[in-house]
């Protein structure tokens, strides 16, 4: 016990120590004998609410998503209950911010509020790539978070995560921001995200990742583990791309993308060496420039490096998609561009995925409609690569809200290779209700999606 005393002063004393020499003020810390993140959390856990959602899944989804083996029967399509965790970002009108996959299939969403109040809700909209969803519920007296700017957080940062794991209601833990601009995982289609050591666990997805202020920085969505519980790797999408996603999913009930019309690549050390670029830990290749497009017009082309987009030092082909997807049709993007030895300053203005279509084939059939194809092939590390690869995705489309994203090379379509888009559309004329799709997704590897009416 005389030990254990010891232990506990050590620790108590190197957390004042820390405290006191923070750098900034942390709102609600009470530098007394007893510190305490109370005071903050009091007011900010009364934005976290609990979502229990239950609903119906197609077979071909679960198996698709490696959730469970199911026999393939088309009358059978298990129910399901699950838990989740909520935000809520518009007191006036009940908006509440979540994840899509807590939402997803849902035939009915029950909100459970921190006073215990239990309140159905409705969806507003969500979008698969980003896995950003809002709901809204009737309900007075409520209080809203305020959102942070997650481009102003900092490895070391301190944070506390909020939500519902495993059913246990306003739960908090706290940690640190362990690393920043986390992509390429194969998560979600649209990967930027705030890694975490504070607990996140089944359950805790569309909760609250905030910082010492009770700021809204991140919404929690995933943790990387060899086994669905948390080993200290929490992933949390910025509060920034979800303000831009909410603010869309209210106005128009989804998110409306536009496109640059570039492909563009990570350069690795030996495409550095085999191009002879002079700066090789720098920026993203362009691998293609689309005729008739935006990039084109404003005069970017193939081997062109971009090395900053909107003001930031550009670090990969990822952070590109990522920001471009952000900015409303019609908005200029601010390119600076490295040509030879030549720095170069370009707008291309984010255009309607309409206008490729000149370009791009369009798929004829109902759950390939909307989509934007062309064949590919390629060699990639050494590994000859073939399929069909997307150019745009159309708002609203089969394959949008199926979670199909610009840059996905399709690979197999029910268990049949592809390397044509007319072999493509033979496979789904045959299979016009249901499509399972092998893809690869930049480095993350290979992942299957279930397209379907």
């Amino acid at each position: 016990m005389k030990h254990l005393k010891h232990a506990l002063f050590v620790i108590l004393a190197i957390f004042l120590t820390i405290t006191c020499h923070a750098g900034r003020p942390v709102a609600g810390i009470i530098a007394e004998a007893h510190p305490s993140l109370a005071p903050m959390l009091q007011k900010v856990m009364e934005t976290v609410v609990n979502i229990s959602v239950r609903g119906e899944i197609p077979a071909a989804n679960l198996q698709a998503q490696g959730k469970q083996r199911i026999q393939n029967n088309s009358r059978f399509n298990p129910r399901f209950e699950d838990l989740g965790s909520g935000v809520i970002i518009d007191a006036e009108h009940g908006y509440i911010v979540t994840n899509a996959h807590v939402i997803k299939d849902a035939q009915a969403i029950t909100v459970t509020l921190s006073n215990g109040r239990s309140i159905r809700a409705k969806v507003i909209g969500y979008d698969a790539p980003s896995d950003i969803a809002v709901i809204q519920i009737k309900a007075n007296r409520l209080k809203n978070a305020n959102f942070g700017d997650s481009d102003k957080l900092k490895v070391g940062d301190f944070v506390c995560a909020i939500g519902n794991p495993f059913g246990l209601q306003q739960t908090v833990t706290s940690g640190v921001i362990s690393g920043l601009e986390r992509s390429e995982l194969g998560v979600e289609g649209f990967e930027n995200f705030i890694q975490t050591d504070a607990s996140i666990n089944p359950g805790s997805s569309g909760g609250a990742l905030v910082n010492m202020s009770g700021e809204l920085i991140g919404i929690n969505t995933a943790i990387i583990a060899p086994v669905p519980v948390n080993i200290g790797i929490g992933l949390a999408i910025p509060s920034n791309m979800v303000k831009s996603i909410t603010e869309q999913l209210i106005k128009y009930g989804r998110v409306r993308r536009g496109v640059m019309g570039v492909m563009v690549q990570n350069i690795t050390p030996a495409l550095a060496e085999a191009m002879n670029l002079q700066h090789p830990g720098e920026g993203a290749l362009i691998s293609e420039v689309i005729e008739g497009s935006p990039a084109a017009t404003a005069g970017l082309k193939s081997k062109d490096v971009i090395i900053k987009i909107m003001d930031k030092p550009v670090h990969s082909s990822t952070q590109i998609r990522n920001v471009a997807s952000l900015l409303s049709i019609g908005s200029k993007v601010d390119l600076q561009v490295r040509r030879g030895n030549k720095l170069i300053t370009l707008q291309p203005i984010i255009a309607d995925p309409d206008n490729l279509k000149k370009v791009a084939q369009e798929a004829p059939t109902t759950l390939l409609s909307g989509l934007g194809l062309k064949s590919f092939n390629l060699l990639i590390d050494n590994k000859q690569i073939k399929g069909v690869e997307v150019l745009y995705v159309a708002d609203g489309s089969v394959a949008h809200s199926c979670g199909l994203i610009p840059g996905d090379i399709i690979l197999t379509a029910t268990n049949q290779p592809v390397t044509t888009i007319n072999e493509l559309q033979t496979i789904a004329n045959k299979n016009n209700k249901q499509l399972l799709l092998e893809v690869k997704r930049g480095l993350s590897g290979n992942i299957f999606l279930v397209l379907e009416e």
